[in-house]
């Protein structure tokens, strides 16, 4: 009798944990909400703080940065803790441990915007340090193989397959710095790989396996959903190592970027090792953004940085390309069974080829092939002194002798430093106006020429990196009808009165114009260029891109060119003028300021050499500059001092606006507007009083203490051209300063004796000025000239009127 066989139950399937799936729903809300609006909205108000004032000091991030952690660890590390099943502990101990990155990370932020490779060796060393903390948990926690699927061919081939494609926008878009920009980019590409890959093994990959049955899953269909609910948890875990690690803005491409890839991880993810392949994946995502986008380019966004739009599309294809990767992966791995093992792996290396011929095919065809990275300006010891310059009537003698004097200055003083490195094979630029050279080269490079015994001091030149500047859209474009009679601002300071009663227009003089460019066929503007009939020679240059026609991919540039001297909205309607682009992109530095200085001192032609070609004959003589030159830009103090004595000397009226940092006392901290022998303009309101973003002196920076602006003029509700033949409103200093240089040209055009006489033409226009109250906040007695308002509003009629009864 055989024996009776009897089947053992099936065992019993555990009860869902519907307390953790909720629990982890809304922490998983709870996080992203917060960590993408803690950063996004305390970029912006740094970004504010910067447009408006002083940059925001390091230690307000470390604050910022404290806030989310303690926001995220605090339930994410009580849950994960006190969980009892062991996937949903798992789940908030990841979110934990992910959630203290950014507070590791957080010196990151102290350093200031110019000091990006210091901040990228703090991110690869704290980074660092998170890994091998993470690491020894790791090892305490004695983590052994599970047995469970393998995901389709191989996981580090699947990642070189992923990564190029996650490249591609960014390859399109963006533009390598340099050598050393590239290393430590990789490096740190490389850093955030390895505590993303550690952390996702250890607190989330590793339990996730082992509790797979636990959670209910045994078939595939049913363990394909279990990776793809798992991906959310991945993605969250990456969206907080992504806002830990990034410096001027860049933590929010990449947070968002990450966060995209919790699919993909999954897709890769097997119970027995994933630190290789997720380091390939993830350190090559993350080394994208980091090596092709320019952080100084986010860190000054609110500056109105024309062109930055491509970051905000190579963040969403890339998160597009990310989410798709994913689900394509997973598809992959549900139908990965029925395929041998090596038929996959030889799949996969068949698709990793192409993938990254067609990276590199993209970069060399539609990206920016190159390097472009550390620039440096070196300021020479020895400046020119110009003391002997005769000051008589003969202006065009003047200039011819300050440009020689200049040029061959720089040339005998430069000349050993210029052959040291033409033998070591450096690229540089030598400039006149300062002697100095622009150099390319970073801190090794420094170091030597601070040793050099001709040398001064060493600057930094920061250079945004190129764009598709004829893609450029302009955000900032308004439907504003031209005006059928003159704009408030222009009756305010009386500048009709001087057209009507003294029949003044401003005929015969040049101004020169140094600003974002110009569309230089604009209806307001057509009629006064030097170069109307299309010959650009002397009358055009574009140190950015080199464009042989002046044109304006901002608009801030026809704006106030428009206020100067534009037939409906300018103050001196028949002046002529030629210009120059030192701020295309609104982030210039010391060597642009200066290549449209030099250019205004004396034109040269196109592809010309300003040393050699230079025709100071045919120089402004009413320069308006609405732009300063804060440290993010590398200068300090005196780097344009020399330039504006020069130009000065020269009979060159150097018209400044003050800066938009106000309200606070000793705001107008920038060149050139700081200098006294530049005269700068405060912005007034429609009321006469003085805009609040209105820089006020007196001027510390340079421990002078003058009182600064010399005078206000208006600058909020400016009516004046802008590109595409159309017109806008537009408000700040930059608006302010332009009608002071149309009056100016006003004035020498009523009196061609004055032209050249800068002493007595300002003397006229601080006698002239209208005085407005002082704010006792920083002017005490408030006694003319006063830190907020100098002598007060320019008076067109009133200047003109004075100057041709000057000589008299």
């Amino acid at each position: 009798m055989e024996p009776t066989q009897t089947s053992l139950p099936a065992p019993e399937q555990p009860a869902p944990d519907w307390a953790g799936r909720i629990f982890g729903a809304f922490l998983l809300l709870w996080i992203a909400v917060v960590t993408i609006a803690v950063h996004v909205a305390g970029y912006f108000a740094g970004q504010v703080a910067l447009a408006t004032g002083d940059a925001w000091p390091g230690w307000v991030w470390l604050l910022i940065v404290l806030g989310q952690s303690a926001l995220v660890f605090l339930p994410a590390g009580l849950l994960g803790r006190f969980w009892q099943r062991p996937r949903y502990r798992a789940l908030f101990q990841v979110w934990a441990v992910a959630g203290l990155f950014p507070l590791v990370l957080a010196p990151v932020h102290l350093p200031p915007p110019l000091q990006a490779p210091l901040a990228t060796v703090l991110q690869i060393v704290l980074a660092s340090i998170f890994s091998g903390v993470v690491s020894l948990i790791g090892r305490r926690r004695r983590l052994s193989a599970v047995a469970g699927p393998t995901a389709a061919g191989s996981p580090a081939l699947l990642a070189l397959v992923v990564a190029p494609l996650l490249a591609l926008p960014w390859l399109w878009w963006g533009a390598f710095g340099s050598w050393l920009d590239i290393l430590l980019n990789l490096a740190a590409g490389a850093s955030l790989g390895l505590a993303a890959a550690l952390t996702l093994d250890i607190f989330w990959i590793r339990p996730f396996y082992a509790t797979a049955a636990d959670n209910g899953h045994g078939s595939t269909g049913s363990r394909i959903l279990d990776l793809f609910l798992g991906g959310f948890v991945a993605g969250t875990a990456l969206l907080l190592l992504g806002s830990g690690f990034g410096y001027n803005g860049t933590q929010l491409p990449l947070l968002l970027v990450l966060a995209s890839l919790g699919w993909v991880v999954m897709a890769l993810s097997r119970p027995q090792a994933n630190v290789r392949a997720l380091l390939l994946l993830l350190g090559l995502a993350a080394a994208a953004p980091l090596l092709l986008l320019d952080p100084r380019e986010l860190a000054a966004l609110l500056l109105l940085v024309p062109g930055l739009e491509w970051v905000f599309a190579a963040t969403a294809l890339t998160i597009a390309i990310g989410w798709l990767a994913g689900a394509v992966l997973l598809l992959g791995r549900l139908l990965a069974t029925q395929v041998s093992l090596q038929s996959r792996r030889r799949a996969v290396l068949v698709l990793a080829v192409p993938a990254w011929l067609v990276a590199v095919a993209v970069y060399a065809g539609q990206g920016h092939p190159g390097l472009y990275g550390e620039r440096l300006f070196v300021v020479l010891e020895d400046q020119a002194s110009l003391a002997t310059i005769p000051q008589g009537t003969d202006v065009a003698n003047r200039r011819q002798i300050v440009y020689d004097t200049l040029v061959a200055h720089a040339g005998t003083t430069q000349a050993d430093l210029r052959q040291a490195l033409d033998r070591t094979g450096v690229e540089y630029r030598p400039y006149y106006l300062v002697n100095g050279l622009a150099v390319d080269g970073g801190p090794l490079l420094r170091l030597w020429l601070e040793t050099r015994p001709e040398v001064d001091r060493v600057l930094a030149n920061p250079t945004l990196r190129p764009i598709n500047i004829e893609n450029v859209a302009d955000p900032f474009r308004q439907t504003v009808p031209a005006p059928t009679e003159p704009p408030w601002n222009l009756t305010r300071i009386g500048a009709g009165r001087v057209w009507e009663e003294l029949g003044i227009t401003g005929a015969g003089v040049v101004v020169g114009q140094s600003d974002s460019g110009v569309q230089w066929d604009h209806p307001e503007l057509l009629d006064g260029y030097r170069g109307s009939g299309g010959d650009h020679d002397y009358n055009w240059l574009d140190p950015w891109y080199g464009t042989e026609a002046p044109r304006d991919i901002g608009g801030h540039g026809t704006h106030t060119l428009g206020s100067v001297l534009g037939n409906g909205v300018g103050v001196a309607p028949d002046a002529e003028w030629y210009g120059c682009a030192n701020l295309a992109r609104n982030l210039g530095n010391t060597a642009l300021y200066l290549d449209c200085l030099q250019f205004m001192l004396a034109p040269f032609p196109l592809n010309g050499d300003p040393l050699r070609d230079g025709d100071p004959a045919r120089g402004a003589n009413v320069l308006n500059n609405s732009w300063g030159c804060p440290d993010i830009e590398g200068c300090d103090p005196e780097s344009l001092l020399p330039a504006i004595q020069a130009l000065r000397a020269a009979g060159t009226f150097v018209v400044v606006s003050a800066g938009n940092d106000g309200p606070a006392c000793a705001s107008l901290d920038n060149p050139p507007a700081i200098y006294d022998e530049a005269f700068s303009v405060g912005a007034t309101t429609p009321g006469d009083g003085l805009a609040t973003f209105s820089s006020r002196g007196p001027v510390a920076v340079d421990g002078s203490n003058r009182v600064k602006p010399d005078i206000v003029a208006p600058g909020v509700q400016i009516l004046s051209a802008f590109p595409g033949d159309s017109y806008r409103t537009w408000e700040g200093t930059s608006m302010a300063g332009p009608h002071l240089a149309g009056v100016v040209a006003l004035m020498w055009s009523a009196n061609p004796a004055l032209v050249g006489d800068v002493e007595t033409t300002e003397q006229i226009l601080q006698d002239t000025a209208e005085p407005i109250a002082a704010d006792p906040a920083c002017d005490g007695a408030g006694t003319v000239p006063t830190n907020t308002y100098g002598f007060g509003l320019v008076d067109a009629f009133a200047a003109v009127e004075a100057a041709l009864a000057a000589g008299r």
